[in-house]
């Protein structure tokens, strides 16, 4: 019998069975909700993060295993930490708007990819057990406005890339000057029906 990849395992586990439970995500204001989108504030967060190579659609793939062992016990006191959602991805290098751990992208060539998990509000940096893989890193995030739309159905390059496009439109239209790189964020596992996926881009703001 084949086995179960650890990242889809994580997200059958931890994102799918959440939603009958009570399962965080991230603490946000809507400030303003406009024709396509809205804009939100969010407050001071903390990540597990790790930076990966390839192209948008497997960088998230490659990325789950490493951040799935940190909260599996692969850290000092080998404690147990709560999965959250979304998981968000976004290009390495540039401004950084962390959202959570469920999984922020732009270009559809091979790069480097910066993908977050949100730690659960209950923690802060210096409560957090170190990770044991060096390939995990511990981040505060300070408070961010971003504008935020949400879609549904595939994760595609092309409903990416829709999505995005709308996005930008609207904040050019509404005068919003973007501060840092987009980020992808979602909330389902892959094997959920394409039509009920959750997914948001999120652009951070001046």
């Amino acid at each position: 019998m084949k086995q179960v990849p650890l990242w889809i395992a994580v997200l059958a586990f931890g994102l799918l069975g959440g939603r009958a439970v009570a399962y965080e995500t991230p603490k946000m204001e809507v400030v303003q909700r406009y024709r396509d989108f809205e804009v939100r504030r969010y407050p001071p967060q903390v990540v597990a993060q790790t930076e990966v190579e390839g192209d948008q659609g497997s960088a998230g793939n490659r990325a789950f295993p490493i951040l799935a062992g940190y909260i599996f016990g692969k850290n000092h006191g080998e404690r147990k930490i709560a999965m959250t959602a979304p998981v968000t991805q976004a290009p390495a290098g540039g401004a950084k708007i962390a959202m959570t751990a469920p999984v922020t992208q732009q270009s559809a060539g091979p790069r480097t990819w910066r993908v977050e998990f949100m730690m659960p509000s209950e923690y802060s940096l210096e409560t957090l057990p170190q990770p044991d893989d060096p390939r995990v890193h511990l981040e505060a995030v300070p408070p961010r406005k971003v504008a935020a739309i949400r879609y549904s159905g595939s994760w595609s390059q092309k409903n990416y890339d829709k999505n995005l496009e709308k996005l930008r439109e609207g904040m050019k239209r509404e005068g919003l000057a973007a501060k840092g790189e987009p980020v992808w964020a979602r909330y389902d596992p892959p094997f959920k029906p394409w039509f009920l996926r959750t997914n948001e881009i999120l652009i951070e703001v001046e």
